[in-house]
């Protein structure tokens, strides 16, 4: 099994925090740590350049950052974790807020996909995820809506199983929305690309 990696961002908080399974590395991102305070639980690491937190913890967990630099705190966090040999992220606080920070977690969940790694971004009752040149099987828990988006200028190969409306063999393209909005069925479904990455947005069971 891949290790874990739990990264909690500055963003917006929906409940209570998950149940982390144990021998998972714990980032706090920035403002993720007032969260993880909250909740009294312990970061192996905390990064960041500390603007949204408003101070600097005082620990040897932190590794900070100038202002002024090319990758978010949460693409810090993700870069610490995987060179701390994680294989899959769970991102905590990583939507709401500001969109262009939603946006670039996006690209986080895409960088890690292209690399062989699985991350999932966790909204309010809902999840995102990517997939390259492979799949993604959800089981009958899953209810509600799931849509895909094409990340690049097309994706190839595309097949929907399982869900109210199919797909065989299909190209999805950044520019025209064919993949939003689909249904679960209340069975196993299944996602495939033969080539290319996909964007996944889906509710999460309730």
């Amino acid at each position: 099994m891949l290790k874990r990696c739990y990264i909690f961002a500055a963003g917006e908080y929906y409940g209570e925090l998950p149940l982390i399974p144990p021998d998972s590395l714990i980032i706090a991102a920035d403002g993720g740590y007032a969260r993880l305070l909250k909740a009294d639980v312990e970061p192996d690491l905390i990064v960041g350049d500390f603007d949204s937190l408003g101070f600097v913890p005082e620990t040897d967990k932190v590794l900070k950052f100038r202002s002024e630099k090319d990758d978010t705190d949460t693409g810090i966090a993700v870069g610490e974790g995987l060179r701390r040999g994680c294989g899959e992220f769970y991102i905590y606080g990583g939507t709401g807020g500001r969109l262009d920070h939603t946006l670039a977690n996006i690209q986080c969940l895409a960088s890690l996909s292209q690399s062989g790694r699985r991350g999932i971004l966790f909204g309010d009752g809902y999840a995102i995820t990517a997939v390259t040149d492979g799949s993604i099987t959800f089981d009958e828990s899953h209810s509600g809506y799931i849509s895909v988006f094409a990340h690049g200028e097309r994706a190839y190969g595309i097949y929907e199983k399982g869900l109210k409306y199919s797909l065989y063999d299909a190209t999805l393209s950044n520019t025209v929305p064919t993949g939003v909005s689909n249904e679960f069925t209340g069975i196993t479904s299944e996602i495939s690309v033969k080539r290319g990455t996909l964007i996944i947005l889906y509710q999460l069971p309730s």
